[in-house]
């Protein structure tokens, strides 16, 4: 069987709520109902124009503001922890990362313990018994009097790394930011007994089913690697055997998916998607911006094979080698990543300033795209609260 790169590309945005209009309501039920279809959404500090959680939901729904995430959050419909980066994810998923706090204990004081974060184990009881007489705490609360290493941002003192551990494996969680600070409090007095650790013993087959299963319906077709890397919590090879026994049973089917530039290559689906992602209606012509961060971008390999896209986010590049520039952001049309911009929110000038845009290879540069670009630029503007809009000098960049 072979599913066409177009409706392989349909299908994809589909499950990423990126192939209908992007409207309709973004707070509360709706806010959550539309991060639970995305599983997850990444968090990430810098803000060039918005930070990263708040551009994904914004390119969803224009309606959504900062503020309704942070609500959704404190009204506990949200926790914190990892997929493969931070994020917030629904709070019903909670009973499925008991498996990942296990896990992520023993990874981390193996790493760790190649960082040198000595002592942070015998800081375990003092944190948790400061935590416990006075409610939640951030890092500067804890281990003031301890000195940080010399290793950089990571080397962190030994009480800031065992809140970190006890966070990671599920002693403790995260009650929300004030600013990009985390607050951590016990977890008993966050997440609900009955989706705590120790209600129910962790069950590694049944979360590997859930995890596996997740992935798939948000992924629409899959690898075995790529359903194991969607939550970073099955290893590559139990999402192997996962697919091994489902496709014996029948719940599964092996397909081609044609890529970008005419090759194939096999993923699994259920049965039946195939045929619904043919009946797929097109995608909006509207182009929307998206955040680097995008769950439709994570995948970085997944996205240039489908798409022809390819996208390497340069924050940590030394700026003579950029080849775009620090923070550049994902431009869609229909089922095309058609461009690429580079923008930053002025703030003292209540401005924002696009620098430069590339369009991709292919893509004619119209009056028609240029007027829809503008348009989408102006959304973003009034998102970020600026009055304005500008453009650099030579600002529309050739093809690279």
């Amino acid at each position: 069987m072979l599913l066409e790169n177009q409706a392989a590309r349909r299908l994809f945005l589909d499950r990423h709520a990126l192939l209908e209009q992007p409207a309709g309501p973004a707070r509360g039920a709706d806010l959550l109902a539309l991060i639970t279809r995305l599983g997850f959404v990444q968090l990430d500090s810098i803000n060039t124009v918005a930070r990263a959680h708040d551009m994904i939901l914004f390119s969803r729904r224009p309606s959504y503001r900062a503020s309704h995430l942070t609500r959704l959050y404190a009204d506990g419909g949200l926790f914190e922890h990892w997929t493969h980066d931070a994020a917030v994810i629904p709070m019903e998923f909670y009973p499925h990362w008991h498996l990942r706090f296990e896990r992520d204990a023993a990874r981390l004081k193996a790493r760790w313990k190649n960082w040198r974060r000595d002592g942070y184990e015998e800081r375990f009881d003092a944190v948790l018994q400061h935590i416990r007489n006075h409610g939640p705490v951030c890092s500067s609360d804890v281990g003031k009097d301890e000195k940080k290493g010399s290793g950089g941002w990571w080397d962190w003192h030994p009480s800031k790394t065992a809140l970190e551990y006890l966070w990671r494996s599920g002693a403790l969680a995260v009650t929300g930011r004030q600013g990009f600070r985390k607050f951590y409090d016990l977890t008993e007095r966050v997440v609900e007994e009955h989706l705590c650790p120790g209600a129910d013993p962790c069950n590694p087959p049944v979360t590997v089913d859930w995890l596996c299963n997740a992935a798939l319906e948000r992924l629409g077709f899959a690898t075995p690697g790529e359903l194991a890397a969607f939550w970073d919590t099955a290893s590559p090879a139990e999402a192997k055997a996962w697919c091994a026994a489902e496709e014996k049973s029948g719940r599964l089917q092996q397909v081609e998916v044609q890529l970008a530039d005419g090759a194939t290559r096999s993923a699994y689906l259920r049965p039946g998607t195939a045929e619904a992602a043919a009946e797929l209606g097109p995608a909006p012509g509207r182009m929307r911006v998206l955040s680097p961060f995008d769950p439709a971008l994570r995948d970085r390999k997944r996205a240039e094979r489908l798409f022809g896209f390819h996208y390497r986010i340069e924050v940590f590049t030394p700026a003579p080698k950029r080849r775009y520039g620090y923070y550049v952001f994902p431009v869609l049309e229909g089922t095309r990543l058609a461009g690429r911009i580079d923008m930053k929110a002025q703030r003292d000038q209540r401005v924002l300033e696009v620098t430069a845009f590339w369009p991709e290879r292919g893509i004619r540069w119209s009056k028609a795209r240029a007027a829809r670009l503008e348009a989408e630029l102006d959304r973003v503007r009034r998102f970020a609260g600026l009055e304005a809009l500008c453009y650099a000098d030579g600002w529309l960049r050739e093809s690279q």
